[in-house]
């Protein structure tokens, strides 16, 4: 995702509808003004990969944008938490996810040098955590906790995947 693309990644937060967030474990009134928001990612991205704290990506399908995946708490060369969103409520549910999130993992293990990827959605909230699951991750725990400084606190699943045992799939 370049500076030019994460209007697309403020706007899936800002135009969200309020049962989404709620889902997600999102507090609308926790979401930066989308000016100083688009500031933060154009600094987070105009840095040298190795000094980056995130990184993410575009999930295109016939050339037009339906979903990202996001980084954050990146240590290159180790780890990283995963995020996954599919843009339009009316994409959900039909498998893109696991296609995108299985893409997005190899990406991630070969473009930055991962040896784990963790990723932890509200835990009830199904779909991601079944997709994870589909996809290969491995469940650790589930705990409650402030996940993120645009989350309300929430029971979380923590989720793992080592590179170690992924055998790629895009």
């Amino acid at each position: 995702m370049t500076p030019a693309d994460v209007g697309l990644r403020i706007d899936y937060f800002h135009d969200a509808t309020d049962e989404h967030l709620a889902m997600m474990g999102v507090v609308r009134a926790l979401l930066p003004a989308k000016d100083a928001w688009r500031r933060a990612y154009e600094e987070e991205v105009a840095r040298p990969l190795g000094e980056r704290s995130t990184y993410a990506v575009i999930w295109e399908l016939d050339s037009e944008a339906v979903g990202f995946s996001s980084l954050d708490r990146l240590i290159v060369g180790e780890a990283a938490f995963m995020h996954l969103h599919v843009l339009e409520a009316s994409r959900r549910r039909r498998g893109l996810g696991t296609e995108f999130v299985a893409r997005s993992v190899d990406h991630y293990f070969e473009a930055l040098a991962l040896r784990r990827i963790f990723c932890e959605p509200n835990a009830f909230n199904r779909a991601p955590n079944r997709t994870l699951q589909r996809v290969g991750f491995r469940y650790l725990f589930s705990h409650q906790t402030t996940p993120g400084p645009i989350n309300a606190f929430q029971t979380t699943t923590r989720w793992v995947l080592e590179r170690e045992s992924w055998p790629g799939r895009a």
